[in-house]
């Protein structure tokens, strides 16, 4: 059956959506986010982590609640339109759209720096968006399949890493224990950093037109992939923290690689490379498609350039919305440094995830599957996380969501509000 002129088709099943978020999640963030992470919480990373994964719970279930009632792409940005006005919807999606395409950036730079020497970085990260970019123009299938290939490379690549690094021997460098306790500000900054590595698990959502049975497909991808990552995390932590100890993983660059090298199984650490690149390529390759949905969605209403609101006739994808994305990636890969971007992503997607908590709370019983408590806790979790993240970063994503909203307000004075498309 063709879908009408300027829709997507449905063809994602459960297990691609399945895939597709975890190739979100398990991303660069998982090789790289828990030493940051130990800077700021020490001994307690644990408790960052666990404090992180309540958060993700909790943006998790509303997501899962608003997506079955809107199947349709768009995500937040969507549902927080419907459910609390426009300028909530917009808000929404311009800090999903700023913070995502950081994290976009974050995974090319991450790719790049496990397989190439320094100067050649920026421009091979610059030319693997471009090609994931092509790739995902080919069609949502073409991308569930390459993230379905690049997800069992990255579990392979773990599960060599925490056995290397478990059964090679390794002790902790010496003054590597657990140091004195940090307080609660350390803790709560190790959480939003380590949210960076959760985002991800509501991927689907943003995928909403091309997946099939989206009211009861979307909310078991969602819950499912969110466990088996909080599965995952928790053993390489775990592991991080019994090979390195607090302070030698706080002070690694790589930790895995660390890990893996300093004992009797140091023959792993080129899988745990190999590992490090493919996920940030499959972390790529949804974040890509997730943006451009967005986009899609945004474009629809006239908060974008409705010009990105095509959908290509052959391969039924928003071509242009993810041209434009790519540009934007490869354009920050090229100018902007890996840390800035992880503080700024975090800002922008824990931002996103408040107004879609805000947004689950106003449904009413008919279209409630968890209970509003969840839903406050959300709000109050993302609210404390994005204010202890690093102040630089704060203050810049902030300062690129006022520029969007100050914008729209410039463009809505000049034109009447587009008639609403509905889901």
């Amino acid at each position: 059956m063709t879908p009408p002129p300027g829709r997507l088709v449905r063809r994602l099943g459960l297990p691609d959506a399945i895939v597709i978020g975890l190739a979100s999640m398990i991303g660069a963030g998982v090789f790289a986010v828990f030493a940051p992470a130990a800077q700021a919480a020490g001994s307690w990373l644990l408790a960052g982590l666990a404090l992180a994964l309540v958060v993700a719970t909790c943006n998790a279930t509303s997501t899962a609640q608003l997506a079955a009632t809107y199947p349709t792409s768009g995500g937040t940005y969507v549902y927080g339109r419907t459910q609390l006005g426009p300028w909530w919807g917009f808000a929404a999606g311009w800090s999903f759209v700023i913070g995502k395409t950081a994290s976009c950036a974050a995974m090319a730079t991450t790719f790049a720096a496990y397989t190439v020497p320094g100067p050649w970085q920026r421009p091979v990260a610059a030319v693997a968006v471009l090609a994931l970019t092509a790739v995902s123009w080919r069609g949502i299938t073409r991308t569930a399949g390459l993230a379905r290939v690049l997800v069992a490379v990255v579990l392979v690549a773990l599960a060599v890493a925490v056995l290397g690094a478990l059964l090679g021997g390794a002790e902790p460098p010496a003054g590597a224990g657990g140091g004195a306790a940090p307080g609660p500000q350390g803790v709560l900054q190790a959480a939003g950093l380590i949210f960076f590595a959760f985002a991800g698990y509501a991927r689907v959502a943003t995928l909403g037109e091309e997946v099939r049975e989206p009211a009861r497909t979307i909310p078991r991808a969602i819950v499912t992939t969110l466990a088996l990552v909080a599965v995952l995390y928790a053993v390489v932590a775990l592991t991080l923290l019994h090979v390195l100890g607090p302070a030698g993983l706080a002070a690694s660059h790589a930790p895995l690689a660390d890990a893996v090298a300093g004992g009797s199984a140091s023959w792993a650490v080129p899988v745990v490379r190999v590992g490090a690149a493919a996920a940030s390529l499959g972390a790529l390759l949804a974040l890509l498609a997730g943006v451009a949905r967005t986009g899609l969605a945004m474009a629809r209403e006239g908060d974008l350039p409705r010009g990105l609101a095509a959908v290509h006739p052959r391969f039924h994808v928003p071509h242009r919305a993810e041209a434009a994305v790519g540009a934007c990636v490869a354009v920050a890969v090229l100018l902007v440094d890996l840390r800035e971007l992880i503080g700024f992503s975090s800002t922008g997607v824990l931002l996103y995830y408040a107004v879609a908590n805000l947004a689950a709370l106003t449904q009413g019983p008919g279209q409630r599957r968890y209970p509003r408590a969840l839903q406050v806790l959300g709000v109050v979790g993302c609210v404390v996380l994005v204010l202890t993240l690093p102040p630089a970063s704060l203050l810049a994503g902030l300062a690129v969501l006022a520029a969007g909203l100050l914008a729209r307000a410039l463009v809505r004075r000049r034109r009447p509000p587009a008639p609403t498309l509905g889901p």
